[in-house]
């Protein structure tokens, strides 16, 4: 991959590559959502993902590892959708930098619109830079999506989330905890939770605890069958070191799983997925458990870091999943903000699509809200 910066005024050369091919030749340290593993996940979703090697490209660019990235394609009715998750690697920089950036996205977007199925809207980029601070975060981004034929973009992954650098020694990740979330841990312990590693038959086990979440915090969740081919895909392509894998966590008391939380560990990051907890035992404090035997787990692994994935922007008590950033930010981890998705436009259908889209985040948050209340 490359790193960009400054100015991108020239054109850049791809080629096409396989699967098979971008699965040998991809770096360790590759992002999961970048690695052939997640294409070939997205690919039994309905997905078509597409690989590609940067042959040359215009400077200035820092090298990255490899040259190489994924694009997943959706089909949106008779119209495409083009979505490429965490890439490029784009440092942090000030707003007078961004339309530097802008400029190679959209040069990076001529280049791959050859390969691209014709009535493809726009291509979407999931963007990597992190902020310290949202206010950085969204200057930053303004002043990109004022690069022309750069768009504001609907989001993908969370943009904000909690980031654990690893490096540190087991005692020195629970001193950075709160205090209560070092007392959780141990009180979890106290009441004879026990956490183990489940394995792929008991995804029905963590399923039903999930539903049960799902009618709690009024959330939306997949079918069955979507996780469970999380963990088939893992178990296909396991014992690769450059291969993510995914864990299931049981937490247990008196033979009873109540809790279970999903986790993915590559050798660049560790990442916590899906959290589902039963609606008996909650005063056991399993989730704190469940999450220390992950983080445990993510260091002797040899995960750089981990990624609690997603918060809302601030602590703020009004948003509906405050509950969750009290949670994720007392494990210690530094909050990081991400500017979220932007569009390049290929098609004169692209404003009547992000009408619809926005359409859809209004009702969406609006039922949120309610049920909230």
């Amino acid at each position: 991959m490359k790193a960009v910066c400054g100015q991108s005024g020239e054109g850049i050369a791809l080629t096409q590559i396989s699967l098979d091919e971008a699965d040998r030749r991809h770096p360790e340290n590759t992002r999961f959502l970048q690695s052939p593993f997640w294409a070939r996940f997205k690919q039994a979703q309905g997905w078509t993902p597409l690989f590609f090697r940067i042959i040359s490209a215009p400077p200035p660019m820092t090298a990255h590892g490899d040259e190489q990235f994924a694009v997943l394609l959706r089909r949106v009715s008779r119209w495409s959708l083009a979505y490429i998750p965490l890439y490029p690697e784009i440092p942090p920089s000030d707003e007078r930098a961004a339309s530097g950036a802008g400029a190679f996205l959209t040069v990076l977007c001529a280049a791959l619109r050859p390969f691209l199925p014709r009535g493809t809207l726009c291509v979407r980029f999931d963007l990597t830079p992190a902020f310290r601070t949202s206010a950085e975060c969204a200057s930053w981004k303004k002043a990109l999506c004022e690069t022309p034929g750069v768009r504001n973009g609907a989001p993908v992954q969370p943009p904000d989330t909690v980031v654990l650098d690893l490096a540190p020694s087991e005692e020195s990740l629970l001193s950075r905890m709160k205090s209560k979330w070092r007392y959780n841990i141990r009180l979890a312990e106290k009441k004879g939770v026990t956490v183990r590693r489940g394995t792929a038959d008991e995804i029905a086990v963590f399923y039903a605890l999930y539903a049960v979440t799902a009618r709690r915090d009024g959330i939306a969740i997949h079918s069955r069958a979507y996780y469970q081919s999380l963990f088939e895909r893992a178990a296909e392509r396991g014992g690769v070191r450059k291969n993510p894998d995914v864990r299931l966590y049981l937490a247990e008391h008196g033979g009873d799983a109540f809790a279970a939380i999903v986790a993915l560990f590559c050798p660049r990051e560790g990442a916590y997925l899906y959290g589902a907890a039963s609606n008996s035992k909650r005063n056991f404090m399993a989730a704190y458990l469940l999450q220390w035997q992950a983080i445990r787990d993510a260091k002797k692994y040899g995960c750089h870091c981990y990624d609690l994935y997603g918060v809302p922007p601030d602590d703020d008590a009004r948003h509906p999943m405050h509950g969750l950033y009290r949670f994720k930010t007392g494990f210690g981890g530094a909050i990081i903000h991400r500017p979220g998705c932007v569009d390049v436009p290929l098609s004169l259908a692209y404003p009547l699509y992000r009408a619809a889209e926005a359409l859809r985040a209004f009702w969406h948050k609006r039922i949120k809200k309610l049920r909230a209340r």
